[in-house]
């Protein structure tokens, strides 16, 4: 490894981890003055990513708490990657083990849900299902069907009501809303569409339904599980709403050519 690459390395980890250098930039221009500009800028731009990704808890905490958190937790959790996108996976982690926000035991939940939503917003783009060729499936072969999810859907699931929550704090909402912290838990189904994020309940059977299929299951095997404990579920209404939706975007080439 060669010098350069050796200084380049440590004037990093010096800015992320606020290590001391010795040295300077020419004469008038100490290392130290320089490593706290860059420092200013690092941790700028962290907050900045972790603003946009989690816009709920900002609203839920106030600007000046979460501008404390955020530089708490980026002091115990420096950035791994070079892209702002991927910083804030661990800050319902975090927010879990914070003194501060145990009065909202909540939030952990929250974050989970809103890192679910800022990854369903980069997740890769995918063509809707091809109902043409879904619907030329010989009939014996159906229930061999092995789907695929929208690689933008997760499901979150949660003691506390999350998805009301989420939905309370979206642009539009009225501002006197009430929510029961004690109605129950909530299963949350976050999938994107037209690049919008969406965020929507679901039901136990619902759930179970779409982790089995995420799993891998075959269209009987996930429904004939969902039904013994689900005598009710409706699969037909499901599909067709799963489809229209964009949540099932897929199904296997095993199906397509029998």
């Amino acid at each position: 490894m060669t010098a350069w690459f050796e200084d380049v390395l440590e004037f990093g980890n010096a800015i992320r981890n606020n290590d001391a250098m010795s040295g300077g930039i020419g004469p008038n221009y100490p290392i130290g003055t320089a490593l706290e500009i860059y420092r200013n800028n690092y941790r700028g731009n962290l907050q900045g990513a972790l603003g946009l990704a989690y816009p709920v808890i900002r609203q839920l905490v106030g600007d000046e708490f979460f501008r404390m958190m955020a530089i708490m937790h980026i002091e115990s959790r420096p950035s791994k990657s070079g892209n702002l996108h991927d910083y804030g996976a661990e800050l319902s982690k975090f927010l879990a083990s914070f003194p501060n926000a145990q009065e909202l035991p909540y939030l952990p939940e929250i974050a989970k849900l809103e890192w679910a939503c800022h990854m369903a917003y980069f997740a890769a783009d995918i063509e809707p299902i091809d109902i043409v060729l879904l619907a030329s499936i010989a009939p014996e072969n159906q229930d061999r069907l092995r789907f695929l999810l929208n690689p933008a859907c997760r499901i979150v699931r949660s003691s506390f009501p999350i998805v009301d929550i989420w939905q309370a704090h979206q642009p539009g909402m009225p501002e006197d809303f009430l929510i029961d912290l004690d109605s129950g838990p909530q299963i949350a189904l976050v999938n994107r569409r037209n690049d919008v994020v969406r965020v929507e309940a679901l039901s136990l059977p619902e759930s179970a339904w779409l982790e089995e299929i995420e799993s891998g299951a075959t269209l009987w095997d996930a429904t004939a599980v969902v039904l013994e404990n689900h005598p009710d579920f409706d699969l037909e209404s499901h599909l067709v709403n799963w489809i229209e939706q964009e949540i099932l975007v897929d199904f296997d080439h095993e199906a397509k050519e029998n």
